[in-house]
């Protein structure tokens, strides 16, 4: 007999009752803390910092998630390198979400690990499941995205706005709809033309 068998249950992806997951193990101290961050004044911004270390389960340097936002356990949360999320973030951890470097997500975006059996009859029971999400490095999510158990969004992608995403989002390709579908994959012209953008930009603010 393990320990605490249904928390290790939930975070194997295996079906678990959370009504048995043991006090030491359940969500409420991850929430108690994203209370105290969600009620901070926006100017204390580094007392928000402090508090985000403290919810989330490992951070990188120079992050920032705006409150306020939402977390099931929090501690299952991994951030990287140079995290930005907007406004009304849910973060549904019951399994863990992992989220590389210099990745970006509009506001009102949902990552939803959890998940219930399909037939009535066993989901009534309480059993429930999780699937990890994972978010590669240079990753940008719109505004009222949903991203589902389970997906790995690849190095590069853009989610668009309000996209339903059920399945793995390849690397470099702009993804968008409900289901979400490929829309076109990322090229040379994406590199040339926000490269010129930002030279005329330069050159501009040279001579402001």
């Amino acid at each position: 007999m393990t320990k605490d068998f249904d928390y290790e249950q939930m975070l194997h992806g295996e079906l678990y009752l959370a009504s048995g997951i043991q006090p030491e193990n359940k969500s409420i101290h991850g929430q108690k803390i994203m209370q105290q961050i969600n009620q901070e004044p926006l100017e204390n911004i580094d007392k928000i910092h402090e508090l985000e270390r403290e919810l989330f389960g490992q951070v990188g340097d120079h992050f920032h998630v705006t409150p306020p936002f939402y977390v099931d356990y929090g501690r299952h949360i991994t951030l990287g390198n140079h995290f930005y999320a907007n406004m009304d973030c849910i973060f549904l951890d019951v399994n863990r979400i992992t989220f590389g470097n210099n990745v970006m997500v509009g506001p009102r975006v949902g990552f939803y690990t959890a998940g219930h059996p399909t037939d009535p009859e066993i989901r009534n029971t309480q059993l429930e499941f999780g699937l990890p999400i994972t978010v590669e490095d240079n990753v940008w999510v719109g505004a009222n995205a949903t991203i589902l158990p389970g997906v790995t969004i690849g190095e590069g992608a853009i989610v668009a706005a309000g996209a339903v995403v059920t399945k793995d989002v390849s690397s470099r390709t702009i993804v968008g709809g409900n289901p979400a579908r490929v829309i076109r994959k990322l090229s040379e012209q994406d590199t040339t033309k926000w490269t010129e953008l930002k030279a005329q930009y330069e050159a501009k603010k040279s001579t402001h």
